[in-house]
């Protein structure tokens, strides 16, 4: 069974074709800068190989053509024709409280979803739906399931995932705490589980996906109780560009003295904010680090703002689980970065978090990193959110015969 899994934003398209019978990776790619000049379709096939395709891609209809293309060419494609697609799992970053379980694909879905949930995830939702939208055009026989990244929260207390306002506004507007990165979550803590050698239901874990948008969660034998991003990816930790939690008061002050409408902040906390804007070198923290070390005191201040503000993540939802067996660590910061991995365990150690530093030096595996004397498992886990997306994907499909 091969399932392509797409994940579609506003200027890209991401795809794995996932041979479910060995769950490996058959063809992966992204088509870049969709709708602008040089748009390109960097794809990888049987391992190692690689090609590149340089054309103007005006729109995800264009964008999918050009995926099918690639998948399927003599030279570089891996199938003979999309007949051999069993199903396509469609990534959703927020569904909203309207669809929370992944959902078989229908064209009355996706009028739902544009009418209904495009303002939880406005910056993500509606290149998905021009994705799901492409997809279905160009293979309007293949079954279809959207998977949406929230699903994994839909176990939060009440307690956890309201907010301190007029009840109304939940009830009326569905404000509340919603989550993100909830499939990586998801995938990590059952890989920890198994590192554990004991099943998810037997487990407390803290997981960390830490990327240029970082989240962190808690999960109680098997079912996330909290997560720190909000009613948008916004809250939570100090990301690339995202400047996390906040006094609400600082957003009608800068509004005032800077003089900004609700949209011109909106783009000044996501686009200008965090390890960007407190560092005044750039998002990536490869970067960041670089000129930390080279001696520059902004990014050594966003660099331990990052690393303080998870530490008071990781304690308070050791309080919340009442103790943990596992801290997991995972996305392109968590899986690479030892100085932040370091960083944020340091005076863990009552708590019963230890590093062992020369294991520690590790990039993209899975390992452990504990000190033999840790009380807490330290692991680093490489996520893989799209073959949960197939998994869920090929669930739902098997289900409907």
């Amino acid at each position: 069974m091969n399932i392509l899994v797409i994940n579609a934003g506003s200027s890209s398209l991401k795809y794995q074709l996932i041979d479910m019978t060995t769950e490996s990776v058959r063809a992966k790619g992204n088509v870049e800068r969709i709708g602008l000049d040089g748009s390109v379709l960097k794809h990888q096939y049987n391992g190692n190989g690689k090609a590149e395709i340089k054309q103007d891609v005006q729109d995800h209809l264009e964008a999918f053509k050009l995926v099918i293309k690639a998948i399927t060419d003599p030279e570089y494609g891996v199938i003979k024709d999309i007949s051999k697609i069993s199903a396509v799992g469609h990534r959703m970053v927020n569904g909203g409280e309207r669809f929370i379980d992944p959902i078989l694909l229908t064209d009355e879905i996706i009028e739902t979803m544009k009418n209904e949930v495009i303002e939880f995830a406005p910056l993500h939702n509606p290149g998905a739906l021009m994705g799901m939208e492409a997809c279905r055009k160009l293979m309007p026989d293949t079954p279809m399931v959207v998977v949406v990244d929230t699903e994994f929260f839909k176990t939060l207390p009440r307690y956890a995932y309201m907010y301190g306002l007029p009840y109304d506004v939940y009830t009326q507007y569905k404000i509340r705490r919603y989550g993100a990165h909830g499939t990586s979550h998801k995938y990590v803590s059952l890989r920890a589980a198994k590192m554990l050698g004991k099943a998810p239901e037997e487990v407390k874990l803290i997981t960390c996906h830490l990327g240029n948008g970082s989240s962190i969660s808690a999960v109680s034998h098997g079912k996330a109780i909290d997560t720190s991003m909000g009613f948008t990816p916004l809250e939570g930790l100090i990301m690339g560009t995202r400047s996390g939690d906040l006094d609400p008061a600082v957003v009608t002050y800068l509004m005032e003295k800077k003089g900004m409408s609700p949209s011109e902040m909106n783009d000044y906390l996501n686009k200008e904010s965090g390890i960007l804007g407190i560092s005044g070198v750039s998002s990536d923290l490869r970067d960041v680090e670089d000129a930390a070390v080279a001696g520059n005191e902004r990014a050594q201040l966003a660099m331990d703002m990052l690393c303080y503000r998870a530490k008071k993540y990781i304690g308070s939802y050791i309080a919340a689980l009442n103790g943990v067996d596992a801290l997991v660590f995972t996305a392109g910061i968590g899986e690479n970065n030892a100085t932040v991995r370091n960083g944020i365990c340091q005076g863990l150690e009552n708590l019963g978090i230890k590093l062992d530093l020369e294991k520690n030096k590790v990039r993209g595996i899975e390992a452990d990193i504990s000190a033999e004397d840790s009380k807490v498992k330290v692991f680093v886990v490489p996520t893989n959110e799209e073959l949960m997306i197939a998994r869920e994907t090929r669930s739902i499909v098997e289900g409907q015969n």
